[in-house]
């Protein structure tokens, strides 16, 4: 038996990197899929795993170790619960753009949450801002200012000029990180800027949609220098929630759940209750009203799923 840690997923088949850096292709032993596993791939980049050769040189995996954190997205596969992504991550990076193609807040929100159900802490990259008008730099100033505030680090980023990219270097550096975003925003751009011997493949910005195009098809981490890891994730359109009640859910709004422990009711939903203080600080601007309504769409989603 050999261990190793899964460094790219393709579907079926499961890239490991061993011990001694050999990477193998690997597939998963038949009855550990029957486990009643509710992913539609119970192996994650990021896994360590124990797997056996065969005399093809392929391998079978048999025993995954336990992970510190996961973090995943709903399945489009209805007869299953969700896709991981990645697995044993130090930190999430965002990747935002407010054109070509624009990041939606609600995407930007439902990140967010999945992210802190999981405790996996999130930095916020707002590229391409060598772009931006006048007004949309201040509208760029503004959200950084709103997630900064919120306690998510957030930081301006150009890779067609390179600024600020020192200090991407330095968040990233000793840390796995999984990188996320929308596709066309930048981030296989990113990796080959923080190694061009890389060669991760790019895409032009679609001229018909202004949206990006599918460049990644598949999770893959990337080794640098000083022990950096980045897992580069396949451009995601939509985050879902797995596992979190409608009760639950303003837990993972960190402004929401301070507020509401000044709620009259321990049970406030923070829709239309009598003397729900989160409700009050929305009026009062201490919340801002695109998190708010993010949270009112998720709440809306799930309720829809309880209904169904």
């Amino acid at each position: 038996m050999k261990n190793g840690l899964v460094i790219k997923s393709t579907g079926s088949w499961y890239y490991v990197k061993t011990e001694e850096g050999e990477i193998l292709p690997c597939k998963i032993k038949g009855t550990y899929r029957m486990k009643g596993i509710r992913a539609t791939n119970p192996v994650a980049v990021g896994d360590q795993v124990t797997f056996s050769l065969s005399d093809e040189g392929s391998g079978l995996i048999s025993a995954i170790e336990d992970r510190k954190n996961y973090i995943i997205r709903r399945s489009a596969n209805l007869s299953k619960a969700y896709q991981l992504i990645a697995s044993n991550i130090d930190q999430a990076i965002l990747m935002i753009t407010l054109k070509q193609p624009k990041t939606h807040l609600e995407f930007i929100d439902r990140y967010l949450v999945s992210a802190e159900a999981f405790r996996i802490p999130t930095i916020l990259f707002f590229n391409k801002c060598d772009l931006y008008s006048a007004e949309e730099k201040s509208e760029m100033q503004a959200l950084m200012a709103l997630y900064s505030g919120i306690g998510y680090k957030s930081i301006s980023l150009s890779l067609k000029t390179h600024e600020n990219l020192d200090e991407v270097r330095s968040i990233l550096s000793k840390k796995v990180s999984v990188l996320s975003g929308n596709s066309g925003v930048g981030k296989s751009t990113l990796l080959n800027q923080l190694d061009p011997n890389l060669k991760v493949k790019t895409s032009k910005i679609s001229d018909y949609h202004r949206s990006g195009k599918h460049t990644t098809t598949n999770a893959e981490m990337y080794f640098f220098e000083s022990g950096t890891r980045i897992i580069d994730t396949p451009g995601i359109k939509g985050f879902g929630t797995v596992d979190i009640t409608k009760e639950e859910l303003f837990h993972f709004f960190p402004e929401i759940f301070s507020h509401s422990k000044k709620c009259k009711f321990h049970n406030c939903l923070h829709v239309n209750e009598p003397e729900c203080a989160v409700l009050e600080a929305v009026m009062n601007q201490q919340i801002s009203e695109s998190r708010y309504r993010s949270y009112f769409a998720l709440l809306a989603d799930m309720e829809d799923k309880y209904r169904k």
